[in-house]
């Protein structure tokens, strides 16, 4: 028989390793890998060892769907969070365009403030020189009840 035989039997029927990874092999052991590759008791060698890799799949399936169904159950609460994000998103464009169009609403209301200003001749430098034109003094009685 060969040796990757040998080993594949070790690996099914998890053989203990030594500190320098080889397989240790006792002479029960021994004697269990003539007697599977001579073919003596084959079916009673065998079987065991069938039956815990069958085991050992089992398990490993069983353990990689409970994984997969989490990552699913991730993926979904993921997948809302990202539909909130865009509503959010949405909501944040929309007041962001709302206030685009006040700012450009406001300069044009200011601009043609500032224009009809000008064009009356009216300026802010016009301003402070109309206040400095002498004031007339009034009684109180006159400025109360008016002329």
């Amino acid at each position: 028989m060969s040796e990757q035989a040998v080993r594949a039997w070790c690996r099914r029927n998890h053989v203990a390793k030594d500190a320098k990874g080889s397989f240790a092999i006792s002479e029960s052991q021994k004697t269990a890998i003539y007697q599977h590759y001579l073919g003596v008791e084959r079916k009673q060698v065998s079987q065991p060892a069938k039956a815990s890799c069958e085991t050992c799949e089992t398990t490993l399936i069983a353990m990689l769907q409970g994984e997969l169904d989490r990552k699913s159950e991730q993926l979904a609460v993921k997948d809302k969070q990202i539909e909130e994000l865009n509503a959010r998103l949405a909501e944040v464009s929309s007041a962001l365009v709302t206030a685009q169009q006040t700012a450009a609403a406001a300069q044009a209301l200011h601009a043609g403030t500032m224009h009809q200003q000008l064009l009356s001749g009216k300026s802010g430098a016009d301003q402070p020189e109309r206040e400095t034109e002498p004031v007339q003094k009034r009684s109180w009685f006159s400025r109360f009840f008016g002329d």
